[in-house]
């Protein structure tokens, strides 16, 4: 299949490399202990030191963060579309310039289209060490992260600088801005009274899927869960369609002329790509290029999901808020 094996693209979960440098937020008491990952696609990283698992973009990145109990993302924003599913855990996600406009608790399996143009962040919220995998648009995810005015404020405090080109610089371990290079700016009130303030009552019923819906959804029939007929309705680039088993037309063979990507959150599932075959474990990432032919089915009897996000031709990964 194409110049890689079946099993150099799959990026099992027992072997991701974490980086506990990416963001700005890497210092500052509460945020300190988070794990940030690359799976497909450089992401959004803001530190060297991340490891980048499969270079190849088909469109979007794919990365997760993992998190102890207590530990929060710092309010950010991205240019581009960015949907989250937790893996494991409990978690609360947040939003607004203050993370104060609406909240909503996330169980395992839950997806939610965060609408570009709102801060958002996320914290742990349960008793063991948790996980969530996350889809960013574009193949260069945006262009980074835009962080609310005062979590760069407080970063510096605690000897961390972000670069004007997106590179973090840590005066703890000597280094500092080069010749030329001026820190990022702060938003201005002007351009942060330009960011939307929506509800949870606006957000909740239009950007976030629990499990259990899509679940009973797709009992039968594979579902599209964010898509132009999905239940979500969206097209940022990509769609996620949700399998399990039971749906018709598991394990047919097939061809596609755009990028797959499987991520398994239950259960065990053998691919075949092109001839080739590897069972796929919960946790594990499995990228299909275009032009192959390939078919996905549950190895095993017992409870099985699995989302799969396929490359489209929408606009470069950019999302439309409520």
């Amino acid at each position: 299949m194409n110049t890689q094996t079946l099993q150099q693209r799959i990026v099992r979960y027992g072997e991701l490399i974490p980086c506990r440098t990416a963001f700005i937020d890497t210092h500052t008491p509460g945020s300190d202990q988070k794990e940030n990952f690359t799976i497909i696609g450089a992401g959004v990283s803001e530190s060297p030191d991340q490891h980048v698992h499969i270079h190849e973009t088909p469109g979007f990145n794919i990365g997760a963060a993992g998190q102890p109990p207590k530990c929060t993302n710092s309010l950010h924003t991205h240019r581009t579309a960015e949907v989250f599913f937790v893996h494991k855990g409990t978690w609360r996600f947040f939003w607004g310039i203050d993370g104060t406009d609406g909240e909503f608790i996330a169980k395992e399996g839950d997806l939610f289209n965060i609408p570009t143009g709102i801060f958002r962040g996320f914290e742990n919220v349960g008793e063991e060490y948790g996980m969530i995998m996350a889809v960013l648009g574009g193949d260069n995810a945006g262009g980074g992260v835009i962080w609310a005015p005062h979590v760069i404020k407080t970063a510096e405090q605690h000897g961390l600088i972000l670069a004007e080109t997106g590179r973090l610089y840590d005066s703890k371990k000597g280094e500092k801005l080069p010749n030329g290079i001026k820190p990022m700016p702060l938003l201005t009130l002007e351009e942060l009274a330009q960011f939307p303030v929506l509800s949870e009552k606006e957000v909740i019923p239009h950007y976030v899927a629990r499990y259990l819906d899509i679940k009973a959804t797709g009992n039968k029939e594979i579902v599209q869960v964010l898509g132009a007929q999905g239940m979500l309705k969206d097209r940022p680039g990509f769609e996620i369609d949700f399998l399990q088993a039971g749906q018709a037309g598991l394990g047919d063979s097939y061809t596609s002329h755009q990028h797959e990507i499987f991520m398994v959150h239950e259960g065990h599932w053998k691919i075949t790509v092109d001839n080739e075959t590897a069972i796929l474990a919960p946790g594990d990432t499995c990228a299909v290029p275009p032009n192959t032919t390939r078919s996905i089915k549950p190895n095993v009897s017992g409870v099985t999901g699995l989302f799969l996000v396929r490359s489209t031709d929408d606009d470069a990964g950019y999302t439309q808020s409520v």
